[in-house]
């Protein structure tokens, strides 16, 4: 299941967001993951490890209908303020989706895909319920950005401390390995560590940063092969009825 988000985790989740440079950096990921998901009306959507909803606001007046997952109550309660019914709203773990065989359309990880144990088993039961594609959006282990995290988190423990930052080789081998040469489509935003104006959010579409190996995020989009949970049925075989001949008949036939 990974790490669950206690209720000074959840409060602190949405105030990071209320600085300018922060907010900065999400608009720039929502921007990459809405590219690649890029959801059309009517579509069944699923968000897995929703948390606070952040991922799923800008989703809300696009015609979708719209689901949310997470292993944290805390998280789901200001999910649930801030979607009020517009999403239905799950509480569940990656690893063990409580839905059915493509149940939707997509399914997106937002930075969530970080916090389970089992990462690859996370991406099967996505690739199971989703029949056309599954976005992953996760911190790049070899982005400057990151790495800074990382080596504070040693010192001062916060919410890196209990993530695993992914590469865009250990991704690919991940999903390969449990899904075949599957199709892969993927990007990063840079994130300079001190700008976020106009300016360098102007470098930030272009193409050869969006393939940079060292960007903060990491965007990959997968075109899952169907597969099926299946069950094992009891045959029943009928026997055939013995019958005996009528009484007199064999002699009769002899005669």
């Amino acid at each position: 299941m990974g790490y669950v988000f206690d209720f000074k985790d959840a409060g602190l989740y949405d105030a990071w967001f209320d600085q300018a440079k922060n907010r900065y950096c999400l608009d720039l990921e929502i921007k990459l993951m809405m590219d690649l998901l890029s959801p059309k009306r009517g579509q069944r959507i699923l968000d897995i490890g929703c948390g606070t909803g952040i991922s799923l606001e800008p989703l809300l007046d696009k015609g979708l209908n719209l689901t949310g997952l997470d292993p944290s109550q805390y998280m789901l309660d200001l999910a649930s303020k801030r979607l009020g019914n517009k999403v239905d709203l799950h509480r569940g773990v990656a690893e063990e989706l409580p839905f059915e065989d493509n149940a939707f359309d997509s399914a997106f990880f937002f930075t969530s895909l970080e916090f389970t144990d089992r990462p690859a088993k996370a991406i099967e039961e996505a690739c199971r319920v989703a029949k056309d594609s599954v976005v992953l959006c996760v911190l790049n282990r070899h982005a400057p950005l990151n790495m800074v995290r990382r080596v504070k988190s040693f010192f001062v423990p916060n919410i890196y401390t209990h993530v695993h930052f992914f590469s865009i080789w250990e991704l690919k081998q991940i999903l390969f390995a449990i899904l075949g040469n599957v199709p892969i489509k993927w990007k990063t935003t840079l994130q300079f560590p001190f700008a976020c104006g106009r300016m360098a959010r102007f470098v930030e579409n272009f193409q050869i940063v969006q393939k940079s190996f060292f960007g903060t995020l990491i965007a990959m989009r997968i075109q899952p092969v169907p597969k099926f949970r299946t069950k094992p049925l009891v045959l029943k075989v009928r026997k055939a009825k013995a019958y005996n001949p009528a009484s007199g008949l064999a002699t009769r036939m002899r005669q």
